[in-house]
């Protein structure tokens, strides 16, 4: 990587590896593939979710730009989204340059944000081999999305757009909706200790997306997270059982020596459920990912907050991170408990 961020290359690349990224999980994973997989390789970024733009290093990249997502932010005027998805090629085409071979990688191909520059970029920009590679989503990949026949019928109508615009070429294909069964991906990326049910042969399993404080076996010794998240006034848990259940973390701390403890509380919860006088409550100008990603801890503790499962992927063994409480939560049926009681522990989260 250099500092020509956001800039076109100055000449022809034999290698590009091209990154579509929409959250902080998928930005640290790109940065270990970036370093561990496409050593170099042009490295090109590309967010369309703004909510990434604080976690972005320009200048950590060979080139780096924001794309505007065609159904939210169409162009002014008429076929705004069609112009858009026009607009978006010749943008990506520019920050990528002439090369010779090409490796996209993306959470999900079943979108018409990212399916068109599968056929589109290796015409545009020259190459003559272009492969197709699968980013983890945390929860999300830890399970195959079958395309139904809706999904099926929507990918033949997407493709009619290349009748008015021929780099608008869609590549249809069958199985899992983020593309892990088609034709054109040779490789799925999955993070360390997260099940999933994709094919074998191609996957392949991430080091640890951080290295460095995050990493230091059993972290700070004297200092815990609490991750708070709307739990009463939710109705997941009765005002008493609340209480009990902050108590009860409490109680842990005390056995395991920590005496300090962060609290990071969830948009929608004002109230702190779950933060005692003393703590240390934590204002973030980056998401919590990104926090954890360079914040060392002794252990992690909540409910049934998904962060749990992020921070479980992010601190090694030595970290304990925790759920509270599930003797308590109101599911919304039996069969939503066992589904993220088998999830929770098949990511390594101890229960408690």
């Amino acid at each position: 990587m250099n500092d020509t961020a956001g800039q076109a290359p100055a000449g022809h690349a034999r290698r590009v590896a091209l990154y579509f990224v929409a959250s902080p999980l998928q930005y640290l994973a790109v940065r270990r593939i970036a370093e561990d997989f496409e050593a170099g390789a042009r490295q090109v970024l590309v967010w369309y979710k703004r909510g990434v733009t604080p976690v972005v290093r320009e200048q950590d990249w060979d080139a780096a730009a924001y794309m505007a997502w065609p159904r939210w932010e169409p162009l002014p005027g008429a076929f705004g989204r069609h112009r858009r998805l026009r607009a978006n090629i010749r943008q990506v085409a520019a920050l990528v340059g002439d090369c010779d071979e090409l490796t996209i990688h993306s959470a999900v191909f079943d979108t018409e944000a990212i399916n068109y520059f599968l056929r589109a970029l290796p015409k545009t920009c020259g190459a003559t081999t272009m492969r197709a590679r699968i980013l983890p989503d945390g929860i999300i990949s830890i399970r195959r999305y079958p395309l139904g026949p809706t999904k099926r019928v929507a990918q033949y109508l997407r493709k009619l757009r290349r009748l008015a615009a021929p780099e608008l070429d869609y590549w249809c294909f069958d199985g899992d909706r983020i593309g892990s069964d088609a034709p054109f991906c040779d490789r799925i990326y999955v993070l360390p200790g997260l099940p999933h049910e994709y094919p074998d042969a191609k996957t392949v399993r991430l080091p640890p997306l951080v290295s460095g404080g995050a990493q230091k076996s059993g972290g700070d010794a004297r200092r815990a997270l609490i991750i708070g998240q709307p739990l009463a006034g939710t109705g997941l848990l009765s005002s008493t059982d609340r209480d009990a259940v902050a108590a009860e973390m409490r109680d842990w701390l005390a056995c395991h020596d920590i005496a300090a403890v962060d609290y990071k509380g969830h948009p929608k919860d004002p109230a702190r459920e779950l933060s005692m006088p003393g703590d240390h409550i934590l204002e973030l100008d980056e998401p919590l990912e990104v926090w954890m990603s360079h914040t060392p801890y002794a252990a992690v503790l909540g409910v049934r907050s998904s962060a749990l499962l992020f921070a479980r992927q992010l601190y090694d063994s030595g970290t304990p991170v925790l759920a509270f409480g599930w003797q308590r939560v109101r599911f919304k049926s039996e069969a939503e408990r066992r589904d993220m009681e088998r999830t929770f522990s098949a990511c390594g989260v101890e229960f408690e």
